[in-house]
């Protein structure tokens, strides 16, 4: 399990909430301090993310962590988006913003990759080149990619071998990218590539939660658990990203993530016969 970066950054990102309100702020940071010191190394933000705020959030939470002391046990992501004019310029800035000489993950952040973005992505001096540039330099160690599709240019990066993580859009709502009943979906692909696989929105991004609100108003059942394990009964996965605004959540996931017994097999759960 992975501390996802997008509820720090963003304002009222699901629930009410700013970064630059300071006791929100304070909850957020302590939740990513109280994070490191119960064993969670993996930790995923974007330049995006309130334009740069989710990632100083996460620098400040770092520090208090005592980061220098822990560095070889922690992995940070981030990431620059595949339209970026100056992607050099957004790599460093994101460096300045989580106190660092070196990034373990610089993704490309996309959503729907077109053509277009696919081309400025892969193209001579394109956003991949840079990345391979800064790594070359020790900027950077790896070199990932964002998506919550699966069309071709998806496929494509894959099989460039130029990328080392996926981040995919992958939840109990959203299983397309794993069909274990033809086997088909990017995360195959993405796992025979040998690369690492990350989930985005692996609670569903609430989606779950307020349909069955909505199907039955009465209905208070925190669903959150078993979704999370949904994702984490996935084999393939490396890292499921999870959002979190105070210890309280942080607490509460890691109890998840300790619970094995509520694993189930995902390829017996979608069998057609008995």
């Amino acid at each position: 399990m992975g501390f996802g970066g997008a509820p720090a950054g963003l304002t009222n990102y699901l629930d009410p909430f700013s970064p630059v309100d300071a006791e929100q702020r304070e909850g957020v940071v302590a939740a990513i301090a109280h994070a490191v010191e119960s064993g969670i190394t993996y930790f995923d933000t974007a330049a995006a993310y309130g334009t740069g705020e989710s990632e100083k959030i996460f620098g400040e939470g770092l520090e208090i962590a005592g980061i220098a002391n822990k560095r070889a046990d922690l992995y940070l992501a981030t990431k620059v988006s595949h339209s970026e004019a100056n992607p050099r310029e957004s790599i460093e800035n994101s460096l300045r913003n989580l106190k660092l000489d070196q990034i373990e993950l610089v993704q490309v952040h996309g959503t729907t990759y077109t053509s277009e973005a696919r081309d400025q992505t892969l193209r001579k001096n394109g956003t991949l080149e840079v990345l391979e540039q800064a790594r070359d330099e020790g900027l950077i160690r790896d070199i990932g990619f964002t998506t919550e599709d699966q069309n071709p240019p998806v496929y494509e990066f894959i099989e460039s071998g130029r990328f080392d993580v996926m981040q995919t859009c992958y939840n109990l709502v959203f299983q397309h990218t794993y069909e274990p009943t033809r086997p088909f979906g990017s995360i195959y692909e993405a796992d025979k590539a040998g690369m690492g696989i990350v989930t985005m929105r692996s609670l569903t991004a609430s989606v779950f939660q307020r349909w069955m609100k909505a199907a039955r108003p009465d209905d208070d059942f925190d669903y959150s658990p078993a979704l999370l394990q949904f994702v984490l009964s996935n084999k393939l996965i490396d890292v499921a990203l999870v959002g979190m605004r105070t210890p309280e959540e942080v607490d509460k996931n890691i109890a998840v993530l300790s619970d094995t017994a509520g694993r189930f097999d995902l390829d017996d759960l979608h069998k057609k016969f008995v």
